[in-house]
């Protein structure tokens, strides 16, 4: 039995072997032919088998693309699983976007409680971003919230003035309010900011666009949020901290 035990865990690991060696060829092989087609810098940053159509992943920034084991093929769009009626692409796109709630440094964020604030989220937002505004009269109708703003300037150069005159207001959370809500916007401040760390950050989260929002469970969502899908993602967000 012993001996069967052993020779078990050695054939699966020859098999994980054997899997990371396929893997590791595909990624070499399909880097110079992501860099003919889509120019110098872009490298696949992950490939692993995806699981159907004998077909592997290729993770490239947010995107998944989709070759053969010989990379004679290159394959864009979703994969749709038409009987289980599910988006696999999207699935593995939300997957891969997840993060570690716990690794935010989140005393460079702009912090606001409402109510308990046992609820917690974070968000990229940019001082110039219109539906940043939306999101900002949105969470008015939401309580028992604990809410980090990341203040995120890549709209315009203006925008980097106004997150570092945020950060130097006296209150951070009225100030932002005042501006989101208000349209007014803060008093010039000198002070010393965090504006280049948090940028460095939304680049390294890949982060896009805003708004950008990431609930205590990791799960990432790009974009506005009306209030009733706002509470919903709150919840399911505390219920499955990671």
């Amino acid at each position: 039995m012993k001996f069967k035990a052993v020779l078990g865990g050695l054939v699966a690991l020859l098999i994980a072997q054997a899997a990371l060696a396929d893997e590791a060829d595909v990624k070499k092989a399909i880097g110079p032919v992501l860099e003919q087609i889509f120019g110098p810098g872009a490298k696949p940053e992950a490939v692993r088998k995806a699981g159907v159509l004998n077909l592997y992943e290729v993770q490239v920034g947010g995107e998944l693309l989709y070759t053969d084991e010989k990379v004679n093929y290159l394959l864009t769009g979703n994969i749709i699983d038409v009987k289980a009626r599910r988006d696999l692409t999207e699935e593995r796109k939300l997957k891969l976007a997840q993060i570690k709630f716990s690794d935010l440094p989140l005393d460079l964020a702009v912090k606001q409680v409402k109510g308990n604030g046992k609820r917690v989220l974070v968000t990229f937002e940019d001082p110039n971003c219109s539906y940043c505004r939306k999101l900002a009269k949105e969470l008015q109708g939401v309580n028992d919230v604990t809410i980090y703003t990341f203040l995120y300037p890549i709209l315009s150069p203006d925008s980097s003035e106004k997150a570092k005159n945020l950060w130097c207001a006296p209150d951070r959370a009225k100030a932002w309010n005042d501006l989101m809500i208000d349209g007014k916007a803060p008093a010039s401040g000198n002070c010393d900011h965090p504006t280049d760390k948090v940028v460095a950050l939304g680049r390294k989260l890949n982060i896009r666009g805003t708004p950008t929002m990431f609930f205590a469970d990791g799960t990432r969502t790009p974009g506005y949020m009306p209030v009733a899908m706002l509470e919903k993602a709150l919840d399911k967000g505390s219920a499955n901290l990671k």
